[in-house]
């Protein structure tokens, strides 16, 4: 069983500025909520038991976030507001499985990863992009359940417009398993349009091997100066570890941009 999360919050945030200049894009509330707490919820749901975040030093309020005890019994003590309180025992319940470590060079979802690498203990683990919401179903509870059916890894996928290609990781298949999973021959990141082999991109779900932090170890760095978890993810491939893609059954939303984010707190409040 999958019990363990990854979870890169390091990145800067810059599509969401100036938002971002004063908090972490992870914080800010989508319909009230803030973005990781869908995250999260997603994770116990699924039947995740801990949770590593991976955050920068800029990023010490996201840690204070699930921290602030005091400042919660203060208030308490004085309000006796239920409402808080019970805003305070969740905080509690998401702090019991969160562990933080730190990534403070900027060098892509790989690094980031590897800098988790002392606590992942199982065979497999999960990993969750932030800016990525899936909204309706549980997408991480599908990929467990065609990780167990299958005994592999599994990337979630959906369809893109051939003209946004080059904004995505790529899929290629081998062949369908059903309609709904596919065995992946290839993964390219951000291809040129004329160079994408399909327009089956990865959404930001990934059931990897513990054995992927021997590659991330050595890889060399590729397109923007960063290392790609995506490459080391083809080298499993070549070496003949199965990976599934996955077409999820939720919805996706893009938190990470102003657009998607605005359009992420309209489609959660129809909720």
């Amino acid at each position: 069983m999958i019990k363990q999360a990854i979870i890169p919050l390091a990145g800067q945030g810059t599509r969401l500025l100036p938002l971002t200049s004063v908090i972490p894009k992870e914080l800010l509330p989508i319909n009230g909520k803030p973005g990781i707490e869908y995250i999260l919820d997603e994770c116990i749901k699924a039947g995740i038991k801990d949770i590593i975040f991976v955050i920068s030093k800029k990023k010490e309020i996201i840690k204070k976030y699930f921290n602030n005890d005091t400042f919660y019994k203060k208030i308490i003590k004085k309000k006796k507001d239920l409402r808080i309180i019970k805003e305070y025992k969740k905080i509690l319940f998401y702090k019991k499985r969160i562990k933080f470590v730190y990534q403070n060079k900027p060098l892509g979802t790989g690094d980031a990863v590897l800098k988790a690498m002392k606590y992942i203990k199982d065979d497999y683990f999960l990993m969750l992009l932030p800016d990525d919401l899936i909204i309706k179903k549980n997408c991480s509870k599908e990929m467990i359940f065609i990780h167990n059916k299958y005994k592999s890894s599994v990337m979630a996928s959906m369809k893109v417009s051939r003209k946004n290609v080059n904004r995505w990781g790529i899929l290629s298949s081998s062949r369908n398993l059903n309609s709904k999973n596919f065995l992946i021959k290839k993964v390219v990141e951000k291809p040129k349009i004329i160079n994408a082999p399909s327009n089956n991109a990865v959404i930001g779900r990934y059931i990897l091997p513990k054995k992927i932090f021997k590659l991330l170890k050595y890889q060399s760095k590729g397109k923007g100066d960063e290392i790609h978890i995506t490459d080391s993810i083809q080298k499993l491939i070549n070496s003949g570890h199965k990976f599934i893609g996955h077409k999820f059954s939720g919805k996706y939303l893009d938190c990470g941009s102003m657009s998607g984010y605005i359009n992420s707190t309209l489609e959660i409040a129809k909720l």
